[in-house]
């Protein structure tokens, strides 16, 4: 069953619709979501949103994309933080109907998408930065930060990369969601 699952969110075709339609279907979520909304989660979903989003602007800050090994920030407790910044920025939204079904079928299946998505993403990697990147795999757990790796600075942002990486724009879209869910509750529709 779980070779299935995996095959699933591996399948080349599947991906490469979901990569061109990631777009409406997250407005289309989003909409979903806020129309469903319980006022009462407004802002517990909200803070568990920002925390992830924290973290993503973090990413964005340490990260020299396809240039040189990320071992700072983030990066020096755990080797995918985005991804952990992503989920906690859609767990807020996915709170709001205060539905605990949508919360544990939403945090399933992302994580089989984050544990393929990483797979592939290290298997590329390892081609890409050879040797130091393989060091770093046995120094600094997946998923599950740890006590940052030695001579990785865990203080560390960069204002380039933060904008190099598109960390406003991802803010100014997750904050837009967010006004959007507020407005909707503000005017008595939720």
């Amino acid at each position: 069953m779980l070779d299935t699952i995996h095959r699933l969110f591996n399948h080349p075709t599947l991906r490469k619709v979901l990569v061109r339609t990631r777009v409406p279907l997250a407005l289309a979520a989003v909409a979903c979501i806020v129309w469903l909304t319980d006022a009462r989660w407004l802002l517990p979903g909200f803070l568990v949103s920002m925390f992830g989003e924290a973290i993503q602007l973090w990413c964005f800050a340490s990260l020299d994309k396809s240039r040189t090994l990320a071992t700072n920030g983030p990066y020096a407790m755990v080797r995918n933080p985005m991804y952990l910044g992503r989920y906690f920025i859609l767990l807020g939204f996915v709170m709001l109907p205060g539905r605990w079904w949508l919360v544990a079928g939403f945090t399933v299946l992302y994580y089989f998408y984050m544990v393929n998505r990483v797979a592939r993403e290290e298997e590329y990697l390892r081609g890409v930065l050879g040797e130091p990147y393989a060091q770093y795999l046995r120094e600094v757990n997946r998923f599950l930060p740890s006590s940052p790796r030695p001579g990785s600075p865990v203080a560390y942002w960069e204002w380039k990369l933060l904008k190099q990486n598109h960390g406003p724009a991802n803010l100014a879209g997750t904050l837009l969601a967010w006004a959007a869910a507020w407005a909707w509750v503000q005017y008595g529709l939720a």
